[in-house]
């Protein structure tokens, strides 16, 4: 039962936020999708559960459509951010009432977890959308999320506003979620490093287009930072896919792609040091902004 796009385009104001994007979400996987901010993930994960439409392309639950489909709508759930200004319609709204009406739509709500994770997190149900602060939302999205027993279950930013602590309570929950349930989960968050461990597929999303969608750690692995004497460093990367240049005086630092077969020529005088999930990411994605500067 996967979740498939087919060639999105998501177009607002004559720009296309999403650029004919084709994703298939396997079963029983934790991917983790990361980009920029305005690269539209967002909107990625709002149109794989219908809840926008897509301009152009189509998305399809176990080859069923998911758009006005009822039944490929029951098995996914997108729990965003949520926003409680007045402008919203959200701001009176109390938890206890938000998580009520999430339950109805959810056949396979699960009550018991929901009031162990109310618990957890020493929520106030009572109190309105608009006397909560930013982590107590991210709770209330936590909680619907996890609840829902969705098959397919999207978070945005779910760490928001929360403190280390929760923040590590959050990952903890999700795995042992995830190993109960075989279910399928995608995580989108700016805060990196600390969800690397717990992703097991890296889907980078750059300016409206999938540029990255492999396994994470063999992802990570195939990327080195090599720096020292400049010409040093060129003659190590050469023939190498090259990100991100940073140059000190005579110094310089690269990161690079290794593809299979593909070594730095470790015998230059250079440093060769692994690279992170984070640094990897921001080799591929920050760089315009260096060469704007």
């Amino acid at each position: 039962m996967s979740l498939h796009c087919e060639k999105i385009v998501k177009t607002y104001g004559g720009k296309d936020v999403l650029q004919s994007v084709t994703l298939d979400l396997q079963p029983g996987k934790i991917y983790g999708l990361i980009g920029r901010n305005g690269a539209g993930k967002t909107t990625l994960l709002s149109i794989l559960s219908a809840q926008n439409p897509a301009s152009g392309g189509a998305v399809t639950l176990d080859g069923e459509p998911v758009w006005e489909n009822r039944r490929s709508l029951s098995r996914i759930c997108f729990s965003r951010e949520l926003n409680a200004n007045a402008e919203s319609g959200l701001s009176a709204m109390k938890g206890k009432e938000y998580l009520r009406i999430a339950s109805t739509y959810y056949e396979g709500w699960d009550k018991a977890l929901e009031e162990r994770l109310v618990k957890l997190f020493n929520l106030n149900l009572k109190k309105r959308f608009a006397k909560m602060n930013k982590g107590m939302l991210s709770m209330i999205t936590i909680i619907v999320a996890l609840c829902s027993k969705a098959p397919y279950t999207f978070l945005d930013e779910p760490v928001a506003g929360l403190d280390v602590v929760a923040r590590e309570q959050f990952y903890k929950l999700l795995l042992e979620e995830y190993a109960a349930s075989g279910r399928t989960f995608v995580v989108s968050t700016h805060i990196i490093e600390e969800a690397a461990d717990v992703l097991e597929e890296v889907i980078i999303l750059h300016e409206g287009k999938i540029l990255i969608e492999a396994d994470t750690q063999a992802f990570v692995d195939s990327a080195r930072h090599v720096s020292g004497k400049a010409e040093e460093v060129d003659e190590a990367v050469r023939g190498l896919e090259v990100h991100y240049p940073e140059v000190v005086g005579r110094s310089k630092g690269v990161t690079v792609f290794l593809k299979p077969g593909e070594r730095v020529d470790e015998s230059r005088d250079v440093s060769v040091q692994p690279v992170s999930l984070q640094r990897a990411f921001v080799a591929l994605c920050g760089e315009e902004e260096r060469h704007e500067a």
